[in-house]
């Protein structure tokens, strides 16, 4: 066990204290992946985990399906659905886009300061080279 990660080690202490999540897991087609991201976006003092202390999930479940409107209902189905679109977002795709924006940004940044100072020098330039024409005449 020492060797898992911190995070691990304190998601198995706290299934341990909630018995009703191993039956989530069996009955009801949840991964433990999911409970385990619901656990770190929710948080372990969420109001979410009561229902899994004492393992009478049955109750529970019911409870929660027959209030549509229950907050506790559309939080879970909100983090849920969150965690799916999550899942499905391939990071290096994310970091590649990422590195592309910066590229261009630096390159507007480059081309604002050389107008900038061109803009700084070109009237003086301007009328230098108007001079020069007119004083060989």
């Amino acid at each position: 066990m020492s060797d898992l990660h911190p995070s691990v080690q304190e998601f198995k202490a706290f299934v341990k204290k909630h018995p009703g999540l191993v039956k989530e897991v069996n009955q009801n087609g949840n991964s433990w992946q999911d409970i385990y991201e619901m656990w770190v976006l929710l948080g372990e003092e969420d109001e979410k985990w009561k229902e899994f202390q004492t393992g009478n999930l049955k109750g529970a479940q019911n409870s929660e399906r027959s209030a549509p409107g229950d907050s506790q209902g559309k939080q879970q189905q909100l983090a849920s659905q969150f965690m799916q679109m999550i899942e499905k977002v391939d990071l290096n795709k994310v970091q590649g886009h990422m590195h592309q924006l910066n590229g261009a940004i630096n390159n507007i940044q480059t081309l604002i300061g050389q107008f900038q100072e061109f803009k700084k020098h070109s009237p003086a330039k301007q009328s230098k080279m108007h001079q020069t024409p007119w004083s060989k005449d």
